[in-house]
């Protein structure tokens, strides 16, 4: 059952109150003062208020205040009740946090409409916070599918393009070092020949997965630049950690063991990498260092390919 908070000094008025409230199917909870008021509301957290203007201690105004302020992400309807008509005493409520003011004494017919007035009121809030929630979480989907590489599950070139310009940054910010890595798939189009497109969709997600192994911290990121070629970006790394991480890379792929019969440089799925490490004097933009590491793979492949080299 529902619980409505009823606060008046009168003990006849709380009594009538209570009544009414009672045959209105809720439960009644009543409170002297305002200082049990706000102690109750803590405690019970009822649907409702109806609390008095004009009590010892402190008054209506402030027992609404604490209320919200002892609740400040839920709404719970407050109904100042008071002899006091005038218009300045509502626009008061209004300010401390009521919802509606009525004059004493109360009927039962206007209390019960109103109180029904309010739980629309609320049950509309209820569904839009729903709402607001289902959308904000078909948002975070929508964010998470367009940064997605559909195929190998790991993100996606938009992703790495919206991340290494913010990565940049930092690095320019923090003199700290930033690498980026450029790795492909040797003789990737003779294996689709070979074995087929479902074969090579299969070979590109066991890359991909190799590389989200092989990206040990929580900075680093790793993408799906396009077709068969993916992109590593290291924060706070070097060159010499850089190598490192493609190294450890080149083991998970060897543990993969895909036959490559196609291949010109050995029996199983091999890779060639370029790395370029961010310089200040030659890399001015996001597209300088990227550059970089495409001359860099293009001299890997160039010199035999199933190797790693960095930019100088």
């Amino acid at each position: 059952m529902s619980k409505i908070l009823i606060v008046d000094d009168s003990p006849t008025i709380l009594t009538a109150l209570a009544v009414m409230v009672r045959a209105m199917k809720f439960e009644p909870i009543t409170a002297e003062n305002g200082e049990k008021a706000v102690d109750l509301f803590i405690a019970q957290r009822p649907t409702l208020v109806l609390l008095d203007v004009n009590m010892p201690g402190i008054d209506g105004y402030e027992t609404a205040r604490r209320i919200r302020t002892a609740s400040p992400d839920e709404w719970i309807p407050i109904i100042f009740l008071s002899a006091n008509e005038y218009d300045q005493h509502l626009e008061r409520a209004i300010e401390c946090g009521g919802d509606d003011y009525l004059v004493k004494p109360v009927s039962s017919v206007v209390l019960s409409a109103k109180i029904r007035a309010l739980q629309r009121l609320d049950q509309m809030r209820g569904k839009l916070v729903d709402m607001s929630k289902d959308l904000t979480a078909a948002n975070q989907r929508l964010e998470t599918i367009a940064n997605q590489d559909a195929l190998t599950g790991i993100a996606n070139r938009r992703a790495f393009d919206n991340l290494i310009d913010r990565e940049l940054a930092h690095a320019v910010r923090s003199r700290e070092p930033l690498s980026v890595a450029l790795v492909d798939v040797d003789h990737f189009k003779p294996f689709n020949d070979r074995y087929g497109h479902p074969a090579g969709d299969q070979c590109l997600r066991a890359i991909g997965g190799a590389i989200t192994r092989s990206c040990k911290r929580a900075t680093d990121f790793a993408a799906r630049y396009g077709g068969e070629e993916f992109v590593l970006l290291l924060p706070c790394t070097p060159t010499q950690g850089a190598l490192q991480v493609i190294e450890t890379l080149r083991q998970e792929v060897a543990k993969l063991a895909i036959p490559h019969e196609a291949s010109s440089v050995g029996d199983v799925v091999t890779f060639s990498a370029g790395i370029a490490t961010y310089a200040p004097e030659r890399d001015k933009a996001a597209s300088d260092l990227i550059t970089r590491a495409d001359e860099a793979l293009y001299r890997a492949k160039h010199l035999g390919r199933n190797r790693s080299i960095a930019a100088s």
